[in-house]
């Protein structure tokens, strides 16, 4: 028998990594699991090199949980090791650095101020055991007396010596100590194994699990088939998920029913999915699925799985995928992306760049290859996709340059367009006189249907930009289109808000003006609307509230927590109250001795224009309501 020291000097290095890997101590199983699937995947590649030449029989690595002597066993066929390896790789090369990282971070109480620094692998497991047992039999050893087993209880001490074992391979045993006897509970390594190795290229046993068999040629006594109950191993794994697969060998089916795998709970079909198969210049496979965002923005960011080589690493990818990618859902798997020492974080590294930057191209290549070929169903799935498009046009430069030739504006009658086709079809009517072409939207049709008719009567076409991110995308679209602005339809009267050379005279003379402003002023607060005379179609209603476009835009993009104006959301509201001095009742009014009527008829026409913008509640609305019923009984 062999004892030594692990090649560590100081002696706190397991309580060290107890200490610092703690919050990440599920992820021994995982650790454990995938050296254990290596071990296994190597010997296959031996034997079909022909320098194995023994039999595979039934390649699988299995888990097996004793609740009574508290351990946890991870057990695989594959090729083994002898006493020289097991003292080069455990002994030597698995604590190599050890020391150093003890002087390093001996004095750190900041977990994340370690990622990167140290790799895991096989000694994760003292984060839940006080004993560690290897025993292992290599594929080159005939001999069963031959194996070796390997002993550390957490201290620099091991052992070392020859073991019997029949079969080739590696049983690592976890004695499980005091403090984490939670993993003593069979759910919760079943939880973990679906969790870290759901897409294992090697079966994944654990336990058993009960199934119903049909028994071939026995029928009940109503002539139907009979069937026994069989216990059979638990296998936890798909050994061959869909982005393994050629994308020639899947048919839209088989994307629909993986999405489903992943996502058990989900009531949605994605509305389409990309295929990822690279290598070279570095190796990526994965697909991701465009969910149905519609306006939502609040998506849930952890539905991108990050695998490496098949194994579970993380839900977090920002960092791989440019973070307005991280709506969509879906699988990426690289061997190439360099991990902490979790494998759960990302360290600066070139082939990350160059990876996010290929996710985004071929993204965007899929959108412009739908839009290509079938229109009008990119179309359909538009207002599902549009909030992504957007937020990848506002972040990504390069995107939005990709972008551009098919995203589109939807207008109030439904049409949609792109950039280029809208500018076509309004330039000529709303134009206005600096040469500005103006695109007038809406982001309630409802409660703006006034406005829009107004706009409408003009000839004028109005757009709808009615989510969450729009601020921001529209000030972005004015400073990357030309000689364009983009105002909400209610944001003034029509003619102010496509100026022309020519305007309509005005039937109040400005001595009218002064006469009766302060008789509106009186009702209307000075402190919210400021009052205006505009001369308007005698057609459009005596007094109507609009919101300046700058005040109103800076307002909502504080609200969305961007452009620096957090100031903006602790400003009151202002409005203007805008009197059209060509409507025949404002010209009346104007004219009327009695104070009293005069009064109520101008309160009355104020707030006719609050309840056109929803702005009438509570009392005042029942005091409206009052005096309305006095009107018509007059």
């Amino acid at each position: 028998m062999q004892k030594g020291n692990i090649n560590v000097q100081a002696e706190n290095i397991f309580p060290i990594i107890k200490k610092f890997l703690y919050s990440e101590q599920e992820i021994f199983l995982r650790e454990l699991i995938s050296n254990a699937v290596d071990a296994t995947q190597k010997l296959k590649v031996l034997s079909s090199a022909g320098e194995y030449k023994g039999e595979l029989n039934s390649l699988k690595v299995e888990v097996l949980l004793d609740e009574k002597k508290k351990t946890i066993t991870v057990r695989d066929s594959g090729i083994g090791m002898t006493a020289e390896e097991v003292d080069k790789y455990i002994n030597q090369i698995a604590f190599s650095g050890a020391e150093e990282f003890v002087n390093k971070f001996k004095n750190i109480d900041d977990a994340s101020q370690i990622i990167g620094h140290f790799g895991l692998g096989f000694y994760s497991s003292f984060m839940v055991a006080d004993k560690v047992q290897i025993i292992s039999r290599s594929y080159k050893e005939d001999d069963e007396k031959n194996a070796v087993q390997w002993e550390c209880d957490g201290s620099p001490q091991y052992t070392l010596k020859k073991a019997k074992r029949k079969e080739r391979g590696t049983d690592i045993i976890l004695h499980i100590s005091k403090d984490a006897e939670e993993y003593l509970n069979e759910f919760k390594i079943l939880d973990l194994l679906k969790k870290y190795c759901k897409f294992l290229p090697v079966d994944i046993e654990f336990g058993t699990e009960k199934e119903s068999v049909k028994i071939e040629g026995e029928k009940d006594d109503k002539g139907n088939d009979k069937y026994e109950t069989i216990e059979k191993p638990r296998i936890i794994n798909n050994t061959k998920p869909a982005w393994k697969i050629k994308p020639s060998e899947l048919k839209e089916d088989d994307y629909q029913k993986f999405y489903r795998e992943l996502y058990p709970y989900s009531y949605e079909e994605p509305l389409f999915q990309i295929h990822l198969n690279v290598d070279y210049p570095f190796n990526l496979t994965g697909i991701l699925y465009f969910p149905k965002l519609k306006d939502k923005i609040e998506i849930q960011k952890n539905k991108i799985q990050l695998y490496c080589n098949q194994v579970y690493v993380t839900d977090n990818v920002e960092g791989i995928v440019p973070d307005f990618l991280t709506l969509l859902h879906g699988v990426l798997d690289s061997p190439d992306i360099p991990l902490n020492v979790s494998r759960s974080f990302l360290q600066n590294d070139s082939n990350v760049k160059k990876i996010s930057s290929h996710i985004s191209k071929k993204v965007s290549d899929k959108l412009d290859e739908i839009y290509k070929e079938n229109r009008e169903e990119f179309e359909k799935k538009w207002d599902n996709i549009k909030v992504f498009i957007q937020y990848g046009m506002i972040s990504d430069d390069k995107f939005y340059e990709r972008a551009e030739k098919y995203c589109l504006f939807k207008n109030t009658e439904g049409k949609y367009f792109t950039f280029e086709e809208y500018k076509n079809q309004v330039e000529k009517t709303q134009t206005d006189k600096n040469k500005k072409v103006v695109f007038l939207y809406a982001n309630n049709t409802i409660e703006q249907h006034v406005y829009v008719k107004n706009a409408k009567e003009r000839g004028y076409d109005v757009l709808i930009f009615d989510n969450v991110i729009d601020p921001h995308f529209i000030n972005m679209l004015e400073m990357k289109l030309k000689d364009t602005r983009f105002v909400r339809v209610d944001a003034d009267i029509i003619d102010k808000l496509i100026e022309k050379e020519d305007s309509l005279p005005s039937k109040l003379t400005d001595e009218q003006k002064e006469k009766i402003k302060p008789v509106i002023e009186k009702f209307a607060l000075k402190d919210k609307y400021h009052v205006i005379f505009e001369s308007m179609s005698e057609n459009e209603q005596p007094m109507i509230i609009t919101q300046p476009e700058f005040m109103r835009r800076m307002k909502d993009m504080s609200a969305l927590g961007g452009g620096g104006m957090g100031f903006m959301g602790g400003m009151p509201e202002m409005f203007n109250l805008v009197v059209n001095t060509n409507h025949p009742l404002i010209v009346e009014v104007v004219e009327i001795q009695e104070e009293e009527k005069k009064e109520k008829l101008v309160e009355q026409m104020i707030d006719l224009a609050l309840l056109s913008q929803n702005m009438l509640k509570g009392e005042k609305l029942s005091e409206f309501i009052k005096r309305s019923l006095g009107f018509i009984g007059k």
